[in-house]
């Protein structure tokens, strides 16, 4: 896929909403998701984008902090989502210093709009979500050097010190998911797709595979994984991070293909995984998932019996940090990378797999985890960080 476009565009003139905040900053990514969905319906910005901010008191603090979504939206329930919990968490840590809105992005085009009209606000910070948002943020901060920007989901070589680049190294806990789905199979075959082949999206996908053969190396047997390998980089793809139908349709396809765990990383399309993998149940076939980027059975709770483990980053935490950085004059740029041993990366609990994963694979798991932190165990990737 191409980056945003990166002309410049004048940015239309629009409204400002302000929505009374009705979590609070620690709610669960189910609650903020329904609030943002709200916030969604708001007056239309840049490009028919939507325009929002989390406070009642945001006219008064001194900073803001802006955030541009991807198209998957914020009520994505995976990396728009969490850093849209992120900025509110920033203002929950100074409410009266920091106020937090966000315009939404329809499509690429709108990138440029958006970031130009936040821009010209003043804000104190600007943070992109996504991949795709990389050329039109790296755009606009060499154009406008004063300005300080966040992205989440990658980071520039050479660094840029008015940006703080968020990326995460999740091949790492990527690779424990599926040394987990391995170890947890029934059928011998795990399945993996992504939204849109991207490398922040296949490092996830090649994480998945290699913990799985890494499995089969240590119990001497043969899980095979659908949808992706490592090797070749080949694999399957819906497009978009949106699709739900597109996410159903192909997981149908993997479980009757035999595979009987299932790991979307492809946004709300994942959503369309866990309806197939419902209805699956439903018709007496034992199938079960993985979620990808924040704890499934928070964000996406109505599936969360389905859910073995998320494979997740801190989003939150990493945003939350950049914003009040910002706004208390620690700001530095550059890059961060999330990792294992820094807790940027992870494995979420059980759940309601606590009882069911049994307990010699979870001693297992743990470790691997210290073997990929000390460097024995290696977790090869063509999507280096």
């Amino acid at each position: 896929m191409a980056a945003a476009d990166e002309q410049a565009v004048s940015a239309a003139p629009y409204q400002e909403v302000f929505v009374r905040r009705t979590v609070p900053a620690i709610a669960a990514l189910s609650a903020l998701a329904l609030l943002a969905a709200a916030c969604g319906s708001s007056t239309s910005g840049p490009s028919g984008s939507s325009s929002s901010s989390a406070s009642s008191s945001a006219a008064a603090a001194s900073f803001k902090g802006c955030m541009v979504t991807d198209t998957g939206g914020i009520d994505d329930r995976s990396f728009n989502a969490s850093s849209w919990q992120g900025m509110q968490e920033a203002q929950s840590a100074d409410p009266s210093g920091v106020s937090v809105k966000y315009l939404q992005s329809s499509s690429q085009s709108d990138y440029v709009p958006n970031i130009n009209a936040f821009i010209g606000q003043k804000c104190g910070i600007i943070v992109t979500v996504g991949f795709l948002m990389a050329s039109a943020t790296q755009s606009a901060s060499k154009a406008h050097p004063s300005q300080k920007f966040a992205i989440v989901d990658n980071n520039y070589t050479p660094a840029l010190k008015n940006v703080d680049a968020l990326l995460f190294d999740t091949v790492q806990d990527g690779f424990l998911g599926g040394y987990l789905a391995a170890g947890m199979t029934k059928t011998k075959k795990v399945a993996t797709f992504g939204g849109i082949k991207l490398p922040t999206v296949t490092i996830y996908m090649d994480g998945f595979w290699d913990g799985v053969q890494y499995y089969n190396s240590q119990h001497h047997t043969n899980v095979k994984v659908l949808g992706w390998n490592e090797k070749t980089q080949n694999g399957n793809f819906t497009g978009d991070f949106t699709n739900q139908t597109k996410g159903l349709t192909l997981t149908n396809t993997f479980i009757q293909e035999g595979a009987d765990i299932i790991f979307p990383v492809a946004g709300n399309v994942g959503l369309g995984a866990a309806k197939a993998v419902q209805t699956a149940d439903q018709q007496g076939h034992d199938v079960n998932m993985e979620w990808v980027d924040t704890d499934g059975c928070v964000s996406a709770a109505q599936y969360c019996k389905y859910f073995i483990t998320s494979v997740e980053k801190g989003i939150q935490t990493a945003v939350k940090t950049a914003v009040l950085s910002a706004a208390h004059g620690t700001f530095k740029g550059g890059n961060y990378i999330g990792t294992l041993t820094n807790g940027g990366v992870t494995l979420a609990p059980f759940h309601d797999f606590a009882s069911k994963v049994p307990a010699s694979l979870q001693s297992e798991l743990a470790k691997v985890k210290a073997g990929i932190e000390n460097g024995s165990i290696k977790t090869p990737t063509k999507s280096p960080v």
